[in-house]
């Protein structure tokens, strides 16, 4: 059971910080049941409650010590190359939907390349494709700043530095 003050990545929420374990003080509702009040790191003004007993797709946001084993991993995070468009939007969605940040990474990857490989050709990305970007990277991004005590917007930097430096 997660506590006060824990930060967990939930589902498609991203990464919360669980604000509360309590009961709900709603009408209807089981007085008697835990639940979590977590709240969104990229949007605080947000609530979501999920029951204590009840498997739920969140886990644990990750360690300074994962998040450096992650970093370094990178290089060889290999790329997700599927050239039918509905079977790439698929794989983007179940790899965002895995919680492993090592999938996130691979969307990136893939996502940048595509885009390098799309401007070469003269050739715009996808909104597809930007949409999947934009969402495993501020999910990367959110968990790395938060593991290593940095802010988000500084992560794209702090990677390429430290990987190239």
């Amino acid at each position: 059971m997660y506590k006060e003050g824990d930060y967990v990545h939930y589902a498609n929420s991203g990464l919360c910080k669980v604000e509360k374990v309590t009961t709900l003080d709603i009408s209807g509702a089981d007085k008697d049941r835990l639940y979590y009040y977590l709240k969104p790191v990229d949007d605080w003004k947000s609530t979501i409650f999920v029951p204590v007993d009840t498997r739920v797709a969140m886990r644990p946001a990750m360690t300074r010590k994962e998040a450096d084993d992650l970093i370094d991993s990178i290089p060889d995070i290999q790329i997700l190359w599927i050239s039918d468009e509905k079977k790439r939007e698929q794989a983007y969605r179940a790899k965002l939907q895995s919680m492993d940040a090592k999938d996130w990474v691979m969307i990136i990857k893939t996502l940048n390349k595509r885009k390098r490989d799309r401007m070469v050709r003269g050739r715009k990305t996808t909104s597809t494709d930007e949409r999947y970007l934009k969402s495993a990277e501020d999910r990367l991004f959110s968990e790395l700043a938060l593991a290593l005590g940095r802010n988000k917007d500084d992560m794209e930097e702090y990677i390429e530095k430290r990987l190239f430096a």
